[in-house]
């Protein structure tokens, strides 16, 4: 992960690269003092984040957080300052956080954690995000699923339904069950997303095969499917959107 700092007063520049480079991976790039220079900058390179002071020469910290929102990639921006009464406009602007001098170790590092985790976290999303467009395209009818030591090729509408085992996706077809070496997020963007609709965060199920909806309690669903037992759950939260999919 990469990121610049924006801070004209050099003690406060040099205390945050420290605290940056030992309470994290992230490497600094750049350090700038003036808003414009980021400005162009930007306009030719790209940043995972910024650490962004608010009063800095020629184009101050919230004007440039105005302009980088419009970008189409919006790096995390990290306002530091030592006024609070900008806090609600940075929220609004979606700023990743609010930092006030003097600097306090301890949330730094926290924020810093924070910040990693939320760009390993959306660095797999557009990974999945990616494979699912991928195979959109692809129209997908046939996948390879591992039994044993083999690889099963397998038509996507012989799958009647995906459930999540830790790391693992148990995929069930009429007669056979296969582990696959894949979280259930990264086995859904391998079939045809009209097919196979994410029910639950564990699991996911082949729409064809649905026998039965069962109203379940706090207004959810149970989904029995055909020539199997199993009972597929649909979770609160899918349940708008299952119901638009099944015109229910």
């Amino acid at each position: 992960m990469k990121a610049i700092i924006v801070e004209d007063e050099i003690p406060a520049r040099e205390e945050l690269q420290y605290l940056i480079e030992t309470y994290s991976d992230i490497e600094v790039t750049d350090v700038f003092e003036d808003g414009l220079d980021v400005l162009k900058f930007l306009q030719k390179e790209e940043t995972d984040a910024i650490f962004l002071d608010i009063n800095i020469p020629s184009l101050d910290g919230m004007l440039l957080a105005g302009n980088i929102s419009k970008f189409s990639r919006k790096p995390y921006i990290i306002f530091t300052t030592a006024y609070k009464e900008h806090a609600a406009e940075a929220f609004e602007l979606e700023g990743f956080d609010y930092i006030l001098k003097p600097y306090e170790e301890k949330r730094i590092a926290t924020m810093l954690k924070k910040l990693e985790n939320a760009y390993n976290r959306d660095q797999v999303n557009m990974q999945v995000e990616g494979n699912a467009e991928i195979h959109r395209h692809k129209s997908t009818t046939r996948i390879n699923l591992r039994k044993d030591e083999k690889i099963i090729v397998t038509d996507v509408n012989d799958i009647y339904y995906c459930s999540a085992q830790e790391k693992f996706t148990m995929v069930y077809t009429k007669n056979e069950v296969y582990k696959m070496p894949m979280n259930i997020s990264e086995f859904h963007a391998l079939v045809p997303q009209d097919l196979f609709f994410r029910c639950h965060r564990s699991y996911i199920v082949n729409l064809s095969k649905i026998r039965e909806i069962v109203l379940w309690f706090n207004q959810t669903y149970l989904l029995r499917l055909t020539e199997l037992e199993a009972e597929i759950p649909v979770s609160r939260r899918k349940v708008k959107e299952f119901k638009e999919v099944m015109n229910l």
